[in-house]
Order: structure tokens, then sequence, then C-alpha cells
């Protein structure tokens, strides 16, 4: 009798929940998936939550298959010689493959009195803390917001469209993706809803102070509450685990997403840098990369030769508030163009987005290997490829 495969996958966000549906086309392939919340996180609907307009959680069984087996827990440690995954209330849990895609996270606030007195938001918990505390502030408090990312703007714009008093301090420049023509229909959509942008280099946070926040020319803002959406990083499972890394900690892979060191282990999502040229974190990016990194491994229980990523983006959804948002597109190899849709019609299209990134799971979860994404691939990517490695694509040999 042929042994069934074990698969692990560590994290259930966009990636995790998309790389194990899409094993269970293999009745031979058992699948565990590792994640610390008893919840499916819409990590893009975070900033909806601070605002009280969606709890941004689903129940893991609507867009989980049936068959996978769900354990409520973190991992803390990969043993690779012996091929088992450590959890943190104890015991180890055995794999013959492993799926590495443990997302990001907040990255370490190195500027003074941010870790004591700011509000990051990258997590259920984060976000679930800061409603707590705006909930807990007069509804005329300064709110300052830290970064003018993606998550800064929705943010500002979800609480000014409230009525709460919002500055979004910028650091740079506002929106930094964004091609000049949508940051200009960004900020005047987010002067129409009363934030106040401060933008350039004077403007970078010098200190976080318990009701205050101090910029680089010694202005002093007032902030009973202020939130820091400045950076990203990854959780360090990989290093500790003596896996090799980039730089900020994800885990080295081929094209195949295969790892760097271990043709058992391939990694999905925010958490792989492929080649050591990571893709852009975003839900459109992990999508597809949960679902090559499910294929990888199918291919390689089948013993064929997995196929390298080939995936291109098309731009960037923005919300500001409900009523505005802004789609920002892009070419292949996420470069900004002069095309966006903004006002209502992009924030129908950002609400789309939303919607469609849990279909593509439910989907999966119904009818395992429907998702087919249709991003041709990204030249650009080929250019760096073939500089740095001399072909356009590396793979892992097998030892």
């Amino acid at each position: 009798m042929t042994k069934d495969t074990n698969v692990v996958v560590i994290g259930g966000g966009y990636a995790g929940v998309m790389a194990a549906n899409r094993l269970t086309q293999r009745n031979d392939v058992k699948v565990t998936l590792i994640n610390p919340r008893p919840a499916f996180v819409e990590r893009i609907r975070l900033h909806q939550l601070v605002g009280g307009s969606n709890d941004a959680v689903l129940d893991y069984r609507a867009v989980l298959a049936e068959r996978i087996h769900l354990i409520v827990d973190s991992a803390t440690g990969i043993n690779v010689s012996e091929r088992t995954v450590a959890l943190a209330t104890g015991g180890t849990f055995a794999y013959d493959y492993l799926i590495y895609a443990v997302g990001s996270g907040s990255a370490a606030a190195e500027v003074p009195g941010a870790a004591e007195f700011a509000y990051p938001l990258a997590s259920l918990e984060q976000a679930q803390r800061l409603r707590s505390a705006l909930k807990a502030a007069p509804a005329s408090a300064a709110v300052t917001v830290v970064g003018a990312g993606p998550s800064g703007i929705e943010t500002a714009s979800e609480l000014a469209e409230l009525g709460r008093t919002v500055t979004l301090v910028c650091g740079e420049k506002l929106g930094p993706y964004l091609h000049p023509r949508g940051r200009r229909a960004v900020a005047k959509q987010l002067a129409a809803l009363g934030v106040t942008v401060l933008e350039g280099s004077d403007s970078a946070v010098a200190a976080v102070k318990p009701n205050t926040v101090e910029l680089g020319d010694g202005r002093e803002l007032p902030s009973t509450v202020t939130i820091w959406t400045a950076g990203f990083g990854v959780p360090d499972l990989a290093r500790r685990s003596g896996l090799s890394t980039d730089a900020m900690g994800r885990l080295l892979t081929d094209e195949t997403l295969t790892s760097v060191d271990d043709e058992r282990i391939v990694a999905a999502g925010d958490s792989a840098a492929p080649s050591d040229l990571p893709f852009r974190m975003s839900c459109q990016a992990a999508g597809p990369l949960g679902a090559h990194a499910a294929d990888t491994l199918l291919s390689r229980i089948a013993g064929g030769q997995p196929v390298p990523i080939a995936l291109g983006f098309v731009g960037q959804c923005i919300s500001l508030g409900r009523r505005s948002g802004i789609f920002q597109f892009a070419r292949r190899n996420d470069t900004a163009t002069r095309a966006f849709v903004a006002g209502r019609p992009g924030a129908r299209l950002k609400a789309l987005v939303c919607w469609g990134t849990v279909k593509h799971l439910r989907d999966e979860a119904r009818k395992p290997g429907s998702l087919s994404w249709a991003f041709s691939k990204d030249d650009e990517r080929s250019r760096l490829l073939q500089a740095r490695h001399g072909s356009p694509a590396t793979t892992h040999q097998a030892s």
C-alpha cells in the first residue's frame, strides 16, 4: 500500500490557505495547517476593523477545505534533519514536505518611544487593541498616522470619514508606489476628508511621546492616539531554524519557491524571497505564490520537475474611506503607470478585490486546482535574473 504524503503548512493567511487547499488535489496527500489563531484574518480589511465597519475575521471552514487538519498553535522551530515542526504548546509535528507561509507583521520600530506609545497595525490583535484605544479617546482627540503606504492612507481615511481629527505623517512622500497623477488624486480625497498630510524629510518622526509626536525639524504634534504603519517585517522562524534567509528574514528560495537548503521546504507569500528578488508584499502576490508553492510540491511528489513562477502585477488598490478609493494600474514589473480609477468606481473596485480574494480561497477549497492567474511574466525580472545568475530562472537541484 502506498504511504500517504504528509504536508505541513505553517501560516494560515492568504498564501497558506491557498496552498493548503490546492494540495488536496491528491487524495494521498494529508495536509495540516498550523496557525496561531482559530479564525482566518482578512488582513486587507484591518483598517475597517479599526473604523468599525468590518470585523475582518472569517471562520476557517468558510475558506478551508474540509479534510485539512487545522492545528491552532504557533510554530517555534523547524528541524530540517528530522523533518519536524516544534509547537509552542509542546511537542513536534512531523512532515514529509513543508510549506513556509508565515506572512509578515509590523517592523520593529527604531524611533524612540514608538514601541511604547504607538499602536502598530499589522495583525488582528494589534487592530483590536487600536480600536479599543480609539473608543476610549474623545471624539475630538488628535490622531496621528505614521506611514503613507496603503495601510497608513486607508487608516487615516477611514478615521477621518468618521469625524476624527487625523494627521498623516509621510516621512518622505505620500503613497510612494503611486504615479504622480494617482498621488494627486489621493491627496485631493484626503484633503476633502480633512486629513492633514505632512510630507518631506523634515516631517519624519524623530520620537513618539505619550501625547505628542516629535518631527525631525523639532515640531511637536499633539497626538492622543499615534498609529504606526511604517514598514513591515517577517517572523524570524526560518533564520532561527538555520535556514538561509535574505536580510529581512524571508526564506531564500529558487524560482520554483523551493528552499535553497532543502527541496522538501517550499515558501509562499510575504515570507518568501525567490532568487533573493522577493515580490511586493501583497494579497495580489500571496494567492498565486501560495498556488505555485502547492504546484511545486505536487509536481515533486509526482516525480516531476517543478517549473519557475511566472507572475506579473496589475496594480495597487487603496480605499479612501467607505465611499472613495483608487486603483492604480501598473506594468507587469509592478511599476505604476499614468492610468488609475478613482472616486466611487475606485471604491467599488477595492470592494471587489476584497470579495474576490476570499472567493478565490473558497473556490480552491471546493475545487482544488481551479485558480489560474492570468498575469504574464515580468520581463524585467527575467533580465535581473539573467544578470545575477546567468540564466533567466534558477531551480533547486535535488541532492
